[in-house]
């Protein structure tokens, strides 16, 4: 974290009222200020402070071998020495015109003025300094320059970007808004250590590679197109794209001039015996000197290849199959047509003087025999390898190689077959696929692949028969090509030319040396939900409170080679253990992590090389303070209380329990010795009535008994009073009614009676008193439910008496004449 100190407060030397600072330089133990009105010298060791004023402008100050000059408006330039100002030199020049720089120039001061350009101070004379780019700087007016370290110049303008001097004055390069800079005002330089350029523009900052191994050419205006091939011919550079063939000298700034009649798409340039042909939307061209000679209009040539031992022809693809150039004399026409094959055929190679496989990316690939005259294709076999978008045919180091998303196959001879190539097939993955073309370089023996993040160019092995792959950073938005159209082409040394969607790039091998990077974590910020922000040192350990639990990492690469994509892994050990995918962000963000501890790692890819380090940061965030160890320990005291209180509640309860299970015992117990008793009674009850109902059985026996013995009896009685002599037998009569008025049955008789029927005689006594035991005996017969009939016998008297004791018995009790006697009796 950054602390702001103010010196103004402390140098004991009032600041001039709305006074600007425009420079400050360090040398020594010294801080130099400049405003326009005065320069300040701070010792940064003492603190001691010493001051420059000056009655005109002071427009800039100068650091120039370890001494600081400096310009006063209408003045000249000065020296400072021993805190002192002193004058160097008061020329017209230096006093009219605002210097810019002034440089060290074999022990004399090269002063750069904004509009004038460069002069040479040696000996009190100012001079020009004659170079070839004077004209054009005189032109400029130029606001700010450096010397760089290989002791060329960048001299930034106000209006036309910046300018590339050499070290003897001439114009390397002008890179201005139509060629990539953000904006023409240059308002300060700096070359870092890597020798690139910065640019402090008026909006934004921009950054030149000036050691890059890429050059691009942007087409902005769209005056080319598409380049679909490119050659070096005669010293001059062609480019066919889509909107025709443009040539200019090769290694000049001049323009590009469209060639006459060659408008339209440009397939291929192809130069075979000195001479250069032209494959065309419209046809077959022959390019000499910047012009194009029609030699076929057959639509659509693709492509044109040499046939084996016939130097006087060529073969020719087209929309529509095959055709045969003929040379005649020093001019070249079409021969024929080859029969048999009408295909589009833009890739082809001859696999022998008579045999050749053709490729198209949606029918397959063939093989074709053709007949001597190159008249006829005698047998055309599909090839058993598999179709694919993209896809093309190529020859490298004699080899035949077929190519598309699943790989590069190789055509072995031996089994008349296709074969992958396990080596070459490294340079395609499923996610960089964009094409499949391959391009053979025949010049520098190279064979070239592309795809979204880099080249890849293949050189047959030094060794051994393996090939050598080497990878080239150049991610696809640079290229920008179109897919199946890519081209390369070799200019000179290790200078190879790439044709884009909208332009070219130039990239020098030499110079593309593969480098390893580190990752850098910049910046660590934590936040809460009420967005207060804090940053944090990323060498320390942090501590985070648990509200401070939203992350932020910020990290970055120092490579600056705008052609090399950087992409960032990370992973949050703790949480996140796993490594995210490959992104150009170069930051992230957690939120809301909870409590524990953490290890931050991020890691880079430049190009396809991962950095030499993994950048990491340890930290922690502590438990919410419901969770901290105060309350846990708070907590486990109250689970203990609470445990103590529980159980002495359910000690209380179950006591309470105990004694309600023991009551509700008690009162099962009595219940259940009340039901038992309950029990005994209907027992005993049921015993009683099995008693009386024996007993009634007993009386209904006995008074039964007593009938029928008594009906005996009388019936005896009867029939002996009917007998013709009763002189003998009045004495059985007597015995008889003896024993027809017996009382001892009758006391057997009420003994049972009352066993069955106990205290009914009392019951019915006490309710009428007047009856006489005679009555008594009635009741207790009809109590039994006998009729008249049945207790005649009983009582010794005939039916009738029966009815008229019956009567007076209810007379007695006083019964209605509707009341039954009988159920009166019964109902007692």
């Amino acid at each position: 974290e950054l602390t702001y100190t103010s010196l103004s407060e402390n140098i004991g030397v009032p600041l001039i009222e709305d006074e600007e600072f425009w420079n400050i330089i360090e040398l020594d133990n010294w801080i130099l200020f400049q405003s326009l009105d005065r320069i300040y010298l701070y010792n940064a060791l003492n603190g001691a402070l010493k001051t420059i004023d000056s009655s005109t402008r002071i427009t800039k100050m100068y650091e120039v071998n370890n001494s600081i000059y400096f310009q006063r408006f209408d003045n000249g330039i000065y020296k400072i020495e021993n805190g002192l100002d002193i004058l160097v030199s008061d020329h017209e020049i230096l006093k009219s015109n605002i210097v810019v720089n002034i440089f060290d120039q074999d022990d004399q001061l090269l002063i750069e003025t904004q509009d004038n350009g460069f002069f040479v101070l040696k000996n009190s004379e100012l001079t020009a300094w004659d170079i070839p780019a004077m004209t054009t700087i005189s032109n400029l007016s130029i606001y700010n320059s450096i010397q760089l370290d290989d002791g060329s110049f960048a001299l930034g303008t106000i209006s036309n970007g910046i300018l590339h001097l050499s070290q003897d004055g001439k114009i390397v390069n002008q890179i201005d808004q139509d060629n990539g800079l953000s904006n023409n005002t240059v308002l300060s330089l700096l070359e870092d250590s890597d020798q690139n350029i910065w640019l402090g523009l008026d909006i934004g900052i921009n950054c030149l590679n000036m050691t890059s191994a890429v050059r691009i050419f942007n087409d902005f205006k769209g005056k080319l197109g598409s380049v679909y091939c490119s050659a070096v011919y005669e010293g001059n550079l062609y480019l066919g794209t889509n909107q025709g063939l443009y040539t200019k000298p090769l290694n000049a700034s001049a323009s590009f001039t469209f060639i006459e009649g060659t408008q339209g798409q440009v397939w291929s340039l192809f130069k075979y015996d000195d001479q250069l042909f032209c494959g065309h939307n419209s046809g077959t061209f022959i390019v000499k000197n910047n012009t194009a000679e029609k030699i076929s209009s057959i639509q659509g040539t693709w492509n044109i290849r040499p046939i084996e031992n016939r130097p006087n022809l060529l073969l020719q693809g087209n929309y529509d199959g095959l055709y045969v150039l003929e040379r005649s004399g020093n001019s070249w026409q079409v021969k024929n047509k080859i029969n048999g094959f009408d295909i589009s055929s833009r890739f082809f190679e001859f696999q022998s003087d008579r045999t050749l496989f053709v490729s198209h990316e949606y029918k397959g690939v063939f093989q074709i025999a053709l007949n001597t005259d190159f008249t006829e294709a005698l047998k055309v076999r599909t090839m058993a390898v598999s179709k694919g978008q993209y896809s093309s045919l190529t020859r490298f180091n004699n080899d035949l190689l077929y190519a598309f998303k699943k790989g590069v196959y190789t055509y072995d001879a031996s089994s008349d077959r296709f074969v992958k190539d396990s080596t070459l097939s490294q340079i395609y993955n499923e996610t960089n696929y964009i094409s499949g073309k391959l391009i053979t370089n025949e010049e520098s023996n190279t064979l070239w692949s592309f795809s979204q993040s880099d080249l890849s160019m293949i050189r047959p092995g030094t060794v051994s028969s393996t090939p050598q792959i080497n990878s080239i950073a150049l991610p696809e938005h640079f290229k920008s090509g179109v897919s199946s159209y890519e081209s390369i082409l070799h200019l000179y040394d290790d200078n190879y030319l790439i044709g884009t969607s909208s332009g070219y790039i130039i990239i020098d091998l030499s110079k593309s040396e593969k480098k390893s990077y580190p990752v850098i974590l910049n910046a660590v910020s934590s936040s809460t939900k009420k967005n207060k922000t804090r940053l944090i040192d990323p060498l320390s350990i942090g501590k985070f409170k648990n509200e401070e639990n939203n992350l932020e990492f910020s990290y970055s690469v120092p490579n600056f080679n705008a052609y090399e994509d950087v992409k960032y892994q990370y992973q949050l050990m703790g949480i996140y253990d796993d490594w995210s995918d490959f992104s150009e962000s170069n930051n992230v963000a957690f939120t809301n992590l909870p409590y524990g501890s953490y290890t931050f790692n991020v890691r880079a890819k430049t190009g396809s090389d991962l950095s030499t380090n993994t950048a990491s940061y340890e930290f922690s965030i502590d438990r919410p303070f419901l969770l901290s160890y105060t309350m846990l320990a708070v907590y486990a005291l109250g689970v203990i209380l609470f445990s103590i209180f529980m159980h002495n509640i359910y000690k209380q309860y179950y006591k309470r329990q105990r004694e309600k299970l023991l009551d509700q015992t008690k009162k099962e117990l009595e219940l259940k010795e009340l039901e038992n008793e309950q029990q005994r009674m209907r027992f005993k009850n049921e015993n009683l009535e099995l008693d009386i109902k024996s007993k009634n059985r007993e009386l209904a026996i006995s008074t039964m008994s007593l009938i029928k013995k008594n009906e005996f009896l009388n019936n005896i009685k009867d029939e002996l009073k009917t007998a013709k002599s009763t002189e003998n037998l009045q004495s059985v009569i007597k015995i008889i009614d003896n024993n027809l008025n017996n009382t001892d049955d009758w006391k057997l008789f009420e003994e049972a009676f009352n066993n069955a029927d106990k205290d009914f005689l009392k019951k019915i006594k006490s309710i009428h008193s007047s009856l006489t035991p005679n009555d008594l005996r009635l009741c207790a017969y009809l109590r039994l439910n006998l009729s008249s009939k049945e207790i005649a016998p009983l009582l010794n008297i005939s039916h009738r008496s029966v009815e008229v004791k019956r009567y007076r018995l209810r007379k007695k009790m006083k019964l209605t004449h509707e009341a039954s006697l009988t159920n009166y009796i019964l109902e007692i």
